[in-house]
């Protein structure tokens, strides 16, 4: 089975969807040996990845669709990957959902903030007005070759126009055609027990540690109505965490001694990335 059509089928199962967020083929390959169905990568997390920059629309298009691509071919199950506000206008949104598409990401999201855009759960964010939304939209599903390709339609309208705005732009956004709808930094249950009343379509939730919205466990998630939990950035500050505190022992101690029981070893490393099957592999052309 495609993984788009698998994607499609995990959204739409009653058992929420958990999408864990990865910011390169390590961590993707890590979360899929885990056991998790699908992943998502956002451009929070490759921002801080690639350049060491916070999530303010300095990725290309270009270096976001080379990473995606990527750490889609690193790992056998789905990818929902993040097209900002579709780099543009809506031949910019056209070339971007074809690129990823094709790069083998299961399908994209695009969000109605003004260019340049900010991570949802920050200030000062900025929304277009719906009929640019829609163009974008209706750009974005008439450029997808696979029609299992999942488009999520992202609204920040909470934030700036209220609620009522949000609700009725991702109801819009359904009717236009969009398979999966998100409606970023709810700041309490009751918001989010509404959303899911009255948007008619799945939904997404997202869990940011530290973030506006309440971050609850996937069944409570799931009972409120979301089809769909990413927990976009929990990886990235594991790793930023690990990292720092490695840091400090070493500079403390002048060796990894203290810190090995949360290392991984030579060999376990090895296996993780796979290196006995690539050996198995280069082997038999030798037969």
């Amino acid at each position: 089975m495609r993984r788009t059509t698998l994607f499609r089928q995990y959204i739409n199962e009653p058992e929420i969807l958990i999408l864990p967020g990865v910011h390169d083929t390590l961590t993707a390959r890590i979360m899929e040996k885990a056991g998790f169905k699908a992943l998502t990568v956002g451009g929070y997390s490759v921002s801080a990845t690639l350049l060491g920059k916070p999530d303010v629309s300095l990725l290309t298009l270009t270096e976001m669709v080379d990473h995606i691509g990527r750490i889609a071919g690193a790992v056998e199950i789905p990818l929902l990957a993040d097209g900002d506000t579709g780099h543009g206008g809506v031949l910019n949104v056209q070339r971007m959902v074809k690129k990823v598409e094709a790069c083998g990401a299961g399908g994209v999201f695009i969000e109605d903030q003004q260019f340049p855009k900010r991570c949802g759960h920050m200030q000062g964010k900025q929304v277009v007005d719906r009929e640019e939304m829609t163009a974008k939209l209706k750009a974005a599903l008439d450029a997808r070759q696979d029609k299992d390709f999942i488009i999520m339609a992202r609204t920040d309208a909470l934030a700036v126009n209220g609620l009522d705005d949000a609700i009725e732009r991702a109801n819009l956004f359904r009717e236009i055609g969009a398979d999966l709808i998100f409606i970023e930094a709810p700041t309490s249950i009751e918001q989010m027990e509404r959303i899911n009343r009255e948007v008619q379509a799945p939904t997404m939730a997202n869990n940011i540690e530290g973030g506006k919205t309440p971050l609850l466990p996937a069944k409570e998630l799931e009972k409120i109505g979301y089809n769909v939990v990413t927990f976009p950035v929990a990886m990235t500050y594991a790793v930023a965490e690990a990292a720092t505190d490695l840091a400090k022992e070493m500079l403390r101690t002048g060796t990894t001694d203290g810190y090995r029981e949360r290392m991984s070893c030579f060999d376990e490393f090895n296996e993780l990335v796979g290196l006995s099957d690539l050996r198995a592999k280069e082997a038999g052309f030798y037969k």
